[in-house]
């Protein structure tokens, strides 16, 4: 089992390795993580509040700080691009690390177990998914206050339904499948049977979710900062575009462009990057 496995995994890197499209987008969510952490320990883009030149300075190729313009307090509009991409880097990451394992554990049990365990999560997942997620989103935030943190947390615990799902699914599909009950015979435990027999056969679904999962979140936060409800005193993406609406009538826009360009490729990348995760680790696809 474990070298078939091995083989599957190995194909499927294979497969990507050749997808021109999957390698140019692991390029450039490489790129953004690389510029996120370089940001994250102020090695670039620091200090971005600093005043770099008269206010709403037009891009001029003369520095780097300058290449995408300033903003009204004359600061480098390209210097709060990188750091609003450290934000959403940061973002899609936490979240993802939270609502992940939560989606994973209740999907399983909820498959594995069945009967009144599988009735309390269908319930409790379908009632946190009949809320409107912007609106669940909007009332955490506002319980626990304004910041990263808040966002982590409201992104984290309301984005786990649909992979516990498909995790749910897939449990109740291989629990009666010949090689876990041949565990079962064996004498394998519960634990054995979830954790080194089942998952490790659905962890395709963990892998794609987990790029879903991650442009998921950095629209979130980005539509939470445009409504004011995100990070407070730092360059978010939303931040800017939010800032930027009453500039486009002063013929400003170079702020805009800088922020939505950036999110546009980074959420281009994981969509298209997911797509090729599906065909090469979907045995379906094959």
């Amino acid at each position: 089992m474990k070298a078939l496995r091995r083989s599957l995994w190995g194909d499927a890197w294979d497969r990507i390795k050749k997808d021109k499209i999957a390698c140019g987008c692991l390029f450039i969510i490489a790129f953004y993580g690389v510029v996120s952490f370089l940001a994250w320990i102020e090695w670039i883009a620091t200090p971005w509040d600093r005043v770099v030149g008269l206010a709403y300075r037009a891009p001029s190729l003369s520095s780097l700080e300058l290449i995408l313009g300033t903003d009204i307090f004359g600061r480098s509009v390209f210097y709060k691009v990188i750091q609003g991409t450290r934000i959403a880097m940061s973002v899609g990451l936490v979240s993802s690390l939270i609502s992940i394992p939560i989606g994973v554990f209740f999907g399983a049990i909820a498959g594995y177990f069945g009967g009144w365990i599988d009735d309390l999560v269908v319930w409790f997942y379908t009632t946190l998914s009949s809320i409107p997620n912007i609106m669940l989103l909007i009332s955490i935030t506002y319980i626990m206050g304004k910041g990263l943190s808040a966002i982590y947390v409201a992104l984290g615990v309301t984005a786990w339904v649909s992979l516990a799902r498909v995790i749910r699914g897939e449990f109740i599909k291989h629990k009666s499948r010949d090689y876990v009950v041949a565990a079962e015979s064996l004498g394998a435990s519960h634990i054995s049977r979830i954790f080194n027999h089942i998952l490790p056969n659905v962890s395709h679904f963990i892998i794609i979710n987990l790029s879903i999962q991650f442009m998921s979140a950095i629209k979130s936060e980005v539509i939470l900062s445009f409504l004011g409800l995100g990070v407070q005193g730092q360059p978010s993406w939303g931040v800017m575009i939010d800032d930027a609406r009453l500039e486009l009538s002063r013929g400003v826009w170079w702020q805009l462009a800088g922020a939505t360009f950036a999110m546009f490729f980074v959420v281009l990348g994981l969509n298209m990057l997911g797509d090729s995760l599906r065909d090469a680790l979907d045995p379906k696809m094959r």
